[in-house]
């Protein structure tokens, strides 16, 4: 089976309870590191402030990895800048639904694994993307919740035509 590698930068900031990336690394899902040193150049970096949209023509690029930043969402603005400074491919993920029990409903507010579930399935990577899904209790519902948009992202060709598939699910 084909596969991405998952990484994560792990900044010890949410309740090791409700870690979704940790969950990862137990199951051996994901790598985590705490030092942004330890990720890979050239890797996807899954970031809300990027100015392209993570699009089926990422594909190649997701080789290298795709690193998730764990850590509060009120600290993100502070952190990014640090693992921008590695060379990695910045992508943000297009419109979706959370599903997690934190956020549930609320769009752009993904958990560590909801990402990562999101980027895997629009690159292509469908069975990985299930098997991410299947280590949590919300993982069916979060797909189920999305099965449309991620669909239709996954059909697009690039990031402009993800920003243009984008419109057709985001509220008026």
């Amino acid at each position: 089976m084909d596969r991405a590698p998952l990484y994560v930068y792990h900044a010890h900031q949410d309740d090791p309870k409700k870690c979704t990336a940790r969950r990862m690394s137990k199951f051996g899902l994901a790598t985590m590191y705490e030092r942004a040193g330890k990720l890979p150049s050239g890797a996807i970096l899954l970031d809300p402030t990027a100015g392209h949209a993570i699009s089926p023509a990422d594909r190649m690029l997701s080789k290298k990895g795709i690193v998730v930043l764990d850590c509060t969402w009120g600290e993100v603005e502070r952190v990014f800048p640090l693992l921008k400074s590695k060379r990695m491919q910045g992508r943000a993920l297009p419109y979706l639904l959370a599903a997690n029990p934190v956020n549930y409903g609320r769009p752009f507010m993904l958990s560590s694994a909801e990402a990562f579930v999101a980027a895997l399935y629009i690159l292509g990577y469908r069975e990985q993307a299930g098997e991410v899904a299947g280590k949590f209790r919300w993982g069916d519902t979060f797909l189920t919740l999305n099965r449309e948009p991620l669909e239709a992202y996954a059909a697009a060709k690039d990031s402009a035509d993800v920003i243009l598939v984008q419109r057709d699910f985001m509220p008026d």
